[in-house]
């Protein structure tokens, strides 16, 4: 049987993404990664009923002081506030690799959607994502991969291009259709559990790094507090 490893926020793409996998019986770990920034620790138990609804594995990988450099120094930089959306992507996708590797699986999916985030979903950003984490040609993104130049699970048949989607840009109505043909509810909003997105967190941890040379997660949750 063919396993891959899907990138898990909670979120509905990503939902979709582990749904088309499934529908050609593709076995699916849903990795979800913990960051001292968003509420993967606190929906676990709810994370990992969406996952088995769809008939997935389900699996969280805490991010350690590291994530928090990477907050801090990002090589591609920032969104609107402190969110380094492109570091962000490709940290977790070399959490994936590593899984994808140590343990046999055959690929790695996301729910990326081409051209929904102006930022890190554009086509030069979803490329640029791909080669920084060493998956050249190699990552499938099932709801736009019609849009896309084919990857090599593609190519290579064990997955079917054709039961594959091709959606683009900011609407969501496809999404939310496919959701309700298959049923699927108490999924989040887009980045509605990142604290990287919201402009008062924002600001207090960009004080923050201004005075402290070293931020550990622990002054992260302090700083959650006020």
């Amino acid at each position: 049987m063919v396993k891959a490893v899907v990138l898990f926020s909670g979120g509905l793409d990503s939902l979709l993404a582990i749904a088309i996998l499934r529908q050609q019986d593709i076995e699916v770990l849903a990795l979800s990664i913990a960051t001292p920034f968003n509420d993967v620790s606190k929906r676990r138990k709810e994370l990992k009923e969406l996952a088995k609804k769809l008939g997935a594995n389900f699996r969280v990988v805490k991010a350690g002081r590291e994530y928090v450099e990477l907050v801090k120094n990002p090589k591609f930089g920032y969104g609107r506030w402190l969110n380094p959306c492109i570091d962000c992507k490709i940290y977790m996708l070399k959490k994936a690799k590593e899984i994808k590797e140590r343990e046999g699986y055959d690929l790695i999916a996301t729910g990326e959607v081409l051209g929904q985030r102006p930022m890190s979903q554009n086509f030069g950003a979803l490329k640029r994502i791909e080669k920084e984490s060493n998956l050249k040609g190699k990552l499938l993104r099932p709801l736009s991969a019609l849009r896309l130049p084919p990857t090599l699970p593609e190519k290579t048949g064990i997955v079917d291009k054709s039961r594959l989607l091709g959606l683009i840009g900011r609407v969501r109505k496809p999404q939310l259709k496919m959701a309700t043909e298959l049923g699927l509810s108490g999924f989040s909003t887009p980045s509605g559990g990142c604290l990287l997105t919201d402009p008062n967190f924002s600001k207090r941890l960009k004080d923050l790094f201004s005075w402290k040379t070293k931020v550990t997660i622990n002054d992260i949750e302090l700083l959650k507090v006020g």
